[in-house]
């Protein structure tokens, strides 16, 4: 004969172990999130400890920001000027976006308006394909194929350069601000462009003029996340921009990237010397650059809903 009160107990027990389960994986998400910050804070100040005595002790304000001199080896007098990297940095994020962002929103424009079934599935596939792709095999693109395919038609002495890498890194930027320009046009209701065609509107005229206003917070927020592709990438640049310090005054001309030097310097210098320090430090300026590039996006998208 059973007891009774065991069997009272049962459903306080079970309620007991799963208010436990929930705790656990309540716990366990909130450590999982929190992670992410803790993880980009702890990069922070650790790039920061190493570029803080570049910036305290090494550190000429007026060489390092407006010179583009970067002579960090020389026996006789090492200068530390950023300026030809960050003009060149700036110049292949600008034409990147140029190439990038119309291709991008027409592509996005096209899946989520137009395409109907197999070939919507089939075109995101491909995007997400291109997404996929390592930065590497981008950089052996911009050698083996868009090099001399610039020099042949543009005649050019160099196919290494700012065109070559805004390309490339147009082309990988591309299926990110695509995806979330293609998430923006969903997002805005269906009512919305059933209103529109109800005046009498085509289908252009309501994309034009319904859909594209009311998904520009997403567009906008899509277009600075391939702002932020493009700045922060390394090895393509690193492969594909001729790797020369020069200030571009043409498309054709060879670069250096902020990321690319750091790549490229950073296992060549000894540890703790003025050189070593001073790429931490262009480490430093790409964080707070990253981090103004984010809060603009922040101003703008809450300026556009205000609006």
């Amino acid at each position: 004969m059973t007891d009774p009160r065991s069997d009272r107990r049962r459903p306080a027990d079970a309620r007991d172990r799963h208010w436990y389960i929930d705790k656990f994986f309540e716990i366990l998400m909130f450590l999982c999130g929190i992670s992410a910050i803790l993880f980009v804070v702890g990069i922070f100040l650790f790039v920061f400890r190493e570029g803080l005595g570049f910036i305290l002790q090494d550190m000429n304000f007026s060489e390092f920001f407006f010179s583009p001199k970067w002579r960090p080896t020389s026996l006789v007098r090492p200068t530390y000027g950023i300026l030809a990297m960050v003009a060149g940095t700036a110049a292949v994020t600008v034409l990147a976006m140029a190439i990038c962002l119309p291709v991008s929103i027409g592509a996005a424009i096209y899946i989520a308006e137009f395409a109907k079934g197999r070939t919507r599935e089939t075109l995101k596939i491909l995007i997400e394909f291109l997404a996929a792709i390592p930065s590497v095999v981008w950089g052996f693109i911009a050698l083996s194929i868009m090099n001399p395919l610039i020099i042949d038609l543009f005649d050019a002495p160099m196919g290494l350069g700012v065109l070559n890498s805004a390309l490339i890194l147009a082309l990988m930027a591309a299926p990110i601000v695509t995806s979330l320009a293609e998430d923006a046009f969903k997002a805005v209701p269906d009512t919305y462009r059933e209103a529109a065609e109800a005046l009498g509107a085509t289908r252009w005229q309501a994309i034009r003029q319904v859909v594209l206003p009311a998904a520009r917070n997403g567009l906008l927020s899509a277009g600075l996340l391939g702002v932020g592709r493009a700045f922060g990438e390394t090895m393509a640049i690193l492969m594909s921009s001729g790797h020369s310090i020069n200030i571009p005054t043409s498309i054709f001309d060879s670069f250096r990237a902020l990321t690319a030097t750091i790549a490229a310097e950073l296992g060549e210098t000894a540890v703790g010397s003025p050189h070593y320090r001073a790429l931490f430090a262009i480490g430093i300026f790409l964080f707070l650059i990253t981090f103004l590039i984010n809060m603009a996006a922040d101003f703008i998208v809450r300026g556009v809903r205000k609006g």
